[in-house]
């Protein structure tokens, strides 16, 4: 009973063996029309090559290297670049490269369990509020009102820091104190990084919900979760590709920013905003502590930035490259 997306007819070609016969017309599926859009966009082609570079440095960047990130060498410390350590030492004598590219690793990581589990949950809650409707609607959006006005990164930074210790804790500080500081800094960035999509998806779940297919699913008795898993959700699957592909520069941004100020992943662990809060105190003396973390952020944000936009060119055909096929 779902939609089937209509196929485009690509331009005629003459017919097989150069005898004058009737043209044949080629199908092309969505996919390959939003792949050929895709890769239309330089810029996004652009960013996907980086972004690729990146996911493999950080997969196997701590392999290339001859140090461990929290290996220390006691006869290099604060040692600019050269052959034994290419990105140079920290003043502790650790490895500058391979502490960025386990910074890396941890923000990517970060970013993408965040990007996957916002996205769920904005699917789940708006596309069911918008179906129920009633009493579950109207608590689903005093939920999202409540936690779009809550200040969140000062709420973020006041639990990751229960991960600080001290003598005088609570027994919620010490539950925290079980969770691994990365996994509590997903726990979250996720709780506070869902409202928004959830909106979206709710208004276009009440479009969609409307349809004929889907108001024939429901008559023909087929539950509810049926039909908005196999029927709705897929309908309004190119905004949630969109939105969790932005979400993930969101949340190496935020997760940047935290451990920044001091709020996010800790040492003896590291990550991309960690490396910037340490290096920026001594940026202009030993700029090796925070240069290498500054360029691989930047082009990190940049590259995932230009991937959502040429995935909502590609699948908008409305666009002004999703119109050419």
């Amino acid at each position: 009973m779902s939609v089937v997306n209509p196929e485009v007819l690509e331009p005629a070609v003459p017919g097989a063996g150069g005898g004058g016969g009737a043209p044949v017309q080629r199908r092309i599926t969505r996919r390959r029309l939003v792949l050929r859009r895709f890769l239309r966009n330089k810029t996004a082609v652009v960013g996907a090559v980086l972004i690729l570079a990146l996911g493999f440095l950080a997969a196997f960047g701590p392999l290339i290297s001859a140090w461990d990130y929290n290996q220390v060498d006691r006869y290099a410390f604060l040692q600019p670049p050269d052959s034994r350590h290419p990105f140079g030492t920290t003043q502790s004598g650790q490895d500058v490269f391979a502490l960025t590219m386990r910074g890396l690793q941890k923000s990517l990581l970060i970013g993408l369990l965040v990007a996957v589990f916002s996205t769920g949950i904005a699917a789940i809650v708006g596309s069911f509020a918008a179906y129920f409707g009633g009493w579950f609607e109207r608590v689903a959006l005093w939920i999202i009102d409540l936690l779009l006005v809550v200040p969140s990164f000062l709420i973020i930074a006041i639990m990751s820091s229960a991960n600080r210790g001290g003598s005088n804790q609570s027994f919620f500080d010490r539950a925290v104190l079980l969770l691994p500081q990365w996994i509590l800094l997903v726990v979250l960035l996720t709780l506070f990084g869902w409202m928004l999509a959830a909106r979206v998806v709710r208004s276009l779940t009440l479009s969609v919900k409307e349809r004929e297919y889907v108001q024939a699913a429901k008559f023909m008795g087929i539950p509810a979760p049926v039909i908005i898993v196999r029927h709705i959700l897929p309908n309004i699957s190119s905004l949630l590709i969109i939105d969790a592909t932005l979400n993930v520069a969101g949340a190496i941004l935020a997760e940047t920013s935290l451990s920044f100020f001091g709020f996010g992943i800790k040492a003896p662990d590291t990550s991309l905003g960690a490396l910037l809060g340490t290096g920026a105190r001594q940026a202009t003396t030993f700029p090796w502590l925070f240069v290498p973390a500054a360029v691989i952020v930047v082009l990190l944000i940049l590259s995932v930035n230009a991937v959502g936009d040429g995935l909502r060119d590609a699948l908008d055909p409305n666009s002004a490259s999703g119109g050419r096929a």
